[in-house]
């Protein structure tokens, strides 16, 4: 194969300015186990669903890493046939570039949470334990806990008292929060990176409260034997122009001290013009709510604290143009300032937000390679509960967590990339009716069989059309083909208590670790700004 690149070139390539982007092909569970920093996860089995919507360009250059087996060859041609042009396979894959002598790294969104540990370092972002906010509200001292993750996770668990503010939400509504200017302002997340970058936001932005970081946030406290809030919303407040006036000039005066550009909408119909050579991102900085309501047509939702927290995720090229949008400006102002620290894209800020653009409303649209449904034989729930009575094989190829947490009765869970192995050694053959709850998925798991030769079919609406027949659901892993690696597990996603509470400790010593790590070879360097 020519087209086989070494781990110390990818090194090279990696520190040039120009457009990249590295992708690991392998399941999540592998990826967060150990893999390169600068890397976004695109697993096999959703290489047809996320490639186009974190790779949009195919000329960019892109090198594809596995294990060191024949997974990147196969998704290398996948690529091929999708139209990329610019495909490289790291040779060895992530073994291979540890044996160079650089650095692997476990977890999730690495980057996006080294650069938080950086921050709170070179910032010296003031922070408080679990016990001393305990303390503090014990003595009914005039504090307000703002939890900076979204709504969904919220809802999972949160801190007594707690408002859900996600991310570049805070300097937005901080204003119009129920506080006074001696109100102690704390902000948590899960863990710490949110927390600190949520912390610092309001900092940055002049925000004149004393403003600390909950420590560890609700796995702090947790651990420190404290009990936690579910399933309840706290809704932010809504902005006024008093409470906007006084954001959007602590927002602007944040963008000038971290070197935020902003662009018109004629430089961004220039760059539409442009993406032929250079790979261009418009993200909607907004909540899901305002972006469904209208939105610029070939825009992206992109929560401004998630596209922080998960930047890999979002964008796969680094060195991309990212125009971020946002009709009030402060959020598109405050996440550019630390998407521009952060370094790994171009960023602008739209300065018109959504004026003299093409708009749209309703949900993301997003595209996808290879989704013939017109080829695939769609039947419906009752149908395939008919068909697995009669001895059809319903298999489950949704994400593990989402199975283990309900699924049809009876259904096996296997992972897609893996599938035609695992059904084999099963020795399962005759009729397969697939279903997910993502529809789209089952189609491409279909169509992978289909070209077999297989008697095969799709659930058309996947486990909510089962649920809503009322056919019969369980829960749990049984049934399994394949080894759910598809999942890298959080503390919060295991169900042993004790195994939580490890988990958890684990996680808050990787994550305080990650300063001195990426120092290393194969690691990260950010620019330290002057305070104003």
């Amino acid at each position: 194969m020519n087209n086989l690149i070494s781990a110390i070139q990818l090194n090279e390539l990696i520190d040039s300015p120009g457009e990249l982007a590295v992708i690991d092909v392998r399941e999540e569970g592998e990826f967060g186990t150990a893999h390169i920093l600068l890397c976004s996860n695109i697993p096999f089995s959703h290489l047809e669903l996320r490639l186009p919507n974190v790779i949009p360009r195919k000329t960019t250059k892109t090198i594809i890493c596995d294990g060191g087996g024949a997974l990147g060859s196969q998704a290398l041609e996948k690529l091929v046939s999708f139209g990329y042009t610019d495909v490289s396979l790291l040779e060895g894959g992530v073994e291979a570039w540890k044996a160079a002598g650089l650095e692997v790294f476990s977890g999730l969104n690495v980057p996006s949470k080294a650069f938080g540990e950086f921050v709170e370092h070179a910032y010296h972002t003031p922070s408080i334990s679990a016990e001393e906010l305990k303390d503090m509200m014990e003595e009914k001292q005039d504090i307000i806990v703002l939890d900076s993750r979204p709504m969904e996770e919220f809802q999972v668990m949160n801190i007594p008292t707690g408002i859900d503010m996600p991310g570049a939400e805070l300097v937005h509504r901080v204003q119009d929060a129920p506080i006074s200017d001696k109100t102690t302002i704390v902000v948590n997340c899960a863990g710490r990176t949110r927390s600190i970058i949520g912390a610092q936001s309001l900092i940055n932005a002049g925000v004149p409260n004393r403003v600390v970081a909950l420590r560890n946030g609700t796995m702090g406290w947790h651990l420190a034997g404290y009990k936690l809030e579910h399933g309840l919303e706290r809704h932010p407040p809504k902005v006024t122009s008093e409470g906007h006036s006084i954001s959007l000039r602590g927002a602007q005066s944040a963008a000038a001290r971290f070197g935020v550009q902003c662009i018109d909408s004629m430089t961004l119909d220039v760059w539409r013009s442009e993406t032929d050579s250079r790979t261009l991102r418009i993200f909607d900085v907004r909540t899901k709510e305002e972006f469904e309501l209208a939105h610029i047509a070939d825009s992206t939702h992109a929560p401004g604290g998630q596209l922080v927290q998960a930047t890999d995720t979002f964008i796969a090229t680094q060195n991309a143009r990212v125009v971020l949008v946002d009709d009030w400006l402060v959020r598109s102002l405050m996440t550019a300032t630390w998407l521009v620290q952060l370094g790994w894209c171009e960023v602008y800020v739209l300065e018109s937000g959504l004026r003299n653009q093409p708009i749209s409303s309703g949900k993301q649209i997003k595209i996808s390679y290879g989704l013939e449904k017109r080829l695939v034989k769609m039947i419906s729930a009752k149908a395939a509960h008919a068909a697995q009575a009669d001895g059809a094989t319903l298999i489950d190829i949704s994400r593990s967590l989402l199975y283990r947490e309900k699924h049809a009765k009876g259904a096996f869970w296997g992972s897609r990339s893996k599938l035609s192995d695992d059904l084999t050694k099963a020795k399962i053959s005759g009729q397969i009716v697939f279903i997910a709850a993502d529809t789209d998925l089952a189609v491409l798991a279909a169509l992978d069989f289909k070209n077999n030769d297989k008697d095969v079919s799709v659930v058309d609406g996947g486990t909510e059309a089962w649920e809503k027949d009322g056919l019969p659901m369980e829960a749990g892993m049984n049934n399994l083909l394949s080894a759910p690696t598809d999942v890298y597990l959080r503390a919060y996603d295991r169900q042993d208590p004790q195994e939580i509470e490890q988990a958890m400790n684990d996680y808050l010593t990787w994550e305080i670790g990650l300063v001195e790590q990426i120092a290393r070879p194969g690691g990260i360097s950010f620019k330290v700004y002057p305070s104003v």
